[in-house]
């Protein structure tokens, strides 16, 4: 069953066509890769897919509400929509505690005021939640750290809290080994599998190779703002259309 549909989107920039009839299917609790080489339209489709771009035409449908014609980024997140972007949003001068009962009050609703934390029994609920999501990526330790001391992939890990602890349905990441040590890839690598246990749907925008393949159940390849092979993995790695969007060299 399809969780995203994107159909027929255009995206220019002065007389820079960045998207071309781009048509992508998504479908529930997978891992779906879109790949290809700096400037193939990657990041504009995810920013067409979480409203912080209008296409200039098409469809993008997630869970059968469209994602256009206004809506904001805001309200996409209500509907179970997270973005990780390549470079983690995180709140360097708060605790890793702080960072992840932030995003859980939007889950709330605003049953309660921000200020204070609000009530004291929602302000536990709240902060159990955040305890809760820690754990699961391996930081409850260090809840009372400074996040600003953190590695990049501990941050990395932080930012993947804060999204999963407002239950997202499918989350977008833009690069989310970017900048790692193979260590902290590695460790990434396995966080997103684990991820993929809780019936999330994930949209992977990545130049590693080897986190595609460990990775993805599909992969779209986007090459100067167009799909030009869409398929299971092992059907991607020899195929010459991909090899010659990456100048030469086989995928692996």
């Amino acid at each position: 069953m399809a969780i995203l549909e994107v159909s027929g989107v255009n995206k220019t920039f002065g007389g820079l066509k960045a998207l071309t009839d781009v048509n992508l299917t998504v479908e529930e609790n997978t891992i779906h890769a879109i790949i290809g080489p700096n400037g193939a339209g990657k990041s504009t489709m995810l920013n067409c897919m979480m409203g912080k771009l209008q296409p200039d035409n098409g469809v993008v449908n997630f869970d059968g509400t469209s994602l256009l014609g206004g809506i904001t980024p805001y309200q996409i997140n209500q509907l179970g929509v997270c973005r990780v972007f390549q470079t983690p949003e995180v709140f360097s001068d708060m605790s890793l505690l702080e960072n992840v009962m932030i995003p859980s009050l939007a889950r709330h609703d605003g049953a309660f005021e921000f200020n204070g934390w609000g009530p004291v029994a929602k302000r536990d609920e709240v902060s159990q939640d955040a305890i809760q999501m820690l754990a699961e990526v391996g930081l409850a330790e260090q809840r009372n750290v400074i996040t600003g001391s953190l590695s990049r992939g501990d941050k990395r890990r932080l930012e993947m809290a804060m999204c999963l602890v407002q239950k997202p349905k499918l989350l977008l990441l833009d690069e989310p080994t970017a900048g790692m040590s193979r260590a902290d890839t590695n460790n990434t690598i396995e966080l997103l599998k684990k991820i993929g246990e809780r019936d999330i749907t994930m949209i992977i925008i990545e130049h590693d190779m080897h986190v595609v393949f460990s990775l993805a159940d599909h992969i779209s390849v986007l090459a100067q703002g167009t799909v030009i092979v869409d398929g299971k993995p092992e059907s991607i790695k020899g195929d010459p259309r991909v090899i010659e969007a990456y100048l030469g060299g086989e995928l692996g």
